[in-house]
């Protein structure tokens, strides 16, 4: 693998881990890789649970708006990272997400395409990108409803405001809540009791209980990507950017 990106497989449980610290901030590349790792680990004998983790204090900040490929042209790097960000759900081994620090924006949508999180009372979920100035993207359009209800997602797009782990593990955002200094072992614990179940049945209760949560995910990823292409032209959203690069608090007006 590359140097931003690692997979171990021990036991049953496959650990792939982006190497992009502190705020592990993803582009094509890097969501390529990480679907290729868990789409070769669906034919890898032996494996039978994927955790999906980060090195350093956040488990990801989404794309990285003041660099790369983003800061030269967002339509174009976000229509290249969701056609290969959708293929996350296409893909049949359970994933567990051990989410430590922050996940924010498309870090968040990464966190939900996985089965389970597991955070301790350290993390934080944040759909910020109302607060950037337009329309979240990654499937978060069904993914965090179908997790923690059409309400509370509502409050979570519109206002942008930080869920820390306890709250997140009330709403059903987080499935474990980990003590302190134990985040990673407890995702491991997890990923533990389900590799103890019988693989072949795992996956066809899975398939079953999934559904058709990709083409779904698929269908909303075109919506999401054609508003945020209207926002991206506007002048709240060059704002909102500016200012979370800046971090100062936004001024929208509404143009």
């Amino acid at each position: 693998m590359s140097t931003d990106l690692s997979v171990t497989v021990d036991d049953g449980i496959a650990v792939i881990e982006m190497r992009r610290p502190p705020a592990n901030h993803f582009d094509e590349a890097l969501i390529g890789r990480i679907v290729e790792a868990a789409l070769e680990l669906d034919h890898t004998p032996g494996c039978r649970v994927i955790v999906l983790a980060s090195e350093g204090r956040h488990f990801c900040a989404g794309a990285d708006f003041g660099g790369g490929e983003f800061a030269r042209d967002h339509v174009d790097a976000a229509e290249r990272l969701y056609r290969r960000a959708v293929e996350l759900f296409d893909v049949r081994t359970p994933i567990v997400a051990a989410v430590q620090g922050t996940a924010v924006g498309g870090g968040l949508g990464l966190a939900c395409a996985a089965d389970f999180r597991v955070a301790d009372a350290d993390t934080r979920f944040v759909a910020n990108f109302a607060r950037l100035g337009f329309h979240q993207g990654f499937g978060v359009s069904v993914t965090l409803p179908e997790l923690i209800g059409r309400q509370a997602a509502t409050d979570m797009l519109l206002t942008g405001r930080r869920v820390g782990g306890e709250e997140a593990f009330r709403l059903g955002l987080a499935d474990r809540l980990a003590a302190p200094g134990r985040l990673r072992e407890t995702a491991h614990r997890l990923a533990a009791e389900i590799a103890a179940s019988a693989p072949l049945a795992v996956r066809s209760i899975r398939a079953t209980l999934r559904g058709d949560l990709a083409d779904r995910v698929r269908k909303a990823l075109d919506h999401e990507l054609a508003e945020q292409k209207i926002h991206w032209a506007t002048r709240d959203s060059a704002e909102g950017i500016l200012a979370s690069l800046q971090r100062r608090t936004p001024v929208f007006t509404g143009e």
